[in-house]
């Protein structure tokens, strides 16, 4: 399933929950963290819902490769890294891909180290993944869309307490 979010609204810079004090932001993946990146990982009950980022790079990586758009970022709060985030624009070739990729900014990977889970970074984070696409790094665009597998109520939760809404797209399995 997809789903896609405007920028209205109370969904874009809202304050920390509870006073806590966020200091989210995004850096490339570069031979100084590369491992450090790699070896993030999520609870054994989400395994199969989230890419290892050693794969999630490859894919990226293969997608540059290929002249498509794929935008890695480590994902840090202060000095200390949390998580991993990757950013698509536009299509990249695949048959199952539907239409509404085309010119618009697509939230692939949203991967938070387990240690760090269920403390507020997820709404931190899209925050500053909606003002990364706001900025049109790559181009104009519609429509931020994020992908699930359906089986995923925890992910899918967070997209949509975050303001994220269902548009019952289907690519592939999510």
């Amino acid at each position: 399933r997809e789903l896609s979010v405007e920028f209205v609204g109370a969904t874009i810079g809202r304050p920390p929950l509870g006073g806590e004090h966020f200091m989210i932001y995004f850096s490339e993946v570069t031979n100084k963290n590369i491992l450090d990146v790699i070896n993030l990982t999520v609870d054994e009950s989400q395994k199969e819902y989230v890419a290892e980022n050693a794969v999630s790079l490859a894919e990226a990586y293969a997608t540059r490769n290929e002249g498509n758009i794929a935008l890695p970022y480590a994902v840090y709060d202060d000095e200390l890294l949390v998580g991993f985030v990757m950013i698509g624009y536009g299509t990249v070739g695949d048959d199952e891909e539907p239409p509404i990729f085309k010119d618009n900014y697509i939230l692939w990977r949203l991967m938070i180290d387990k240690q760090f889970q269920g403390k507020g970074y997820a709404k931190h984070i899209l925050d500053k993944v909606c003002d990364l696409v706001k900025k049109e790094p790559c181009g104009k665009y519609h429509c931020l869309l994020v992908s699930y597998e359906k089986e995923n109520i925890r992910g899918r939760n967070v997209y949509l307490k975050y303001g994220f809404h269902e548009t019952n797209i289907i690519c592939g399995e999510e």
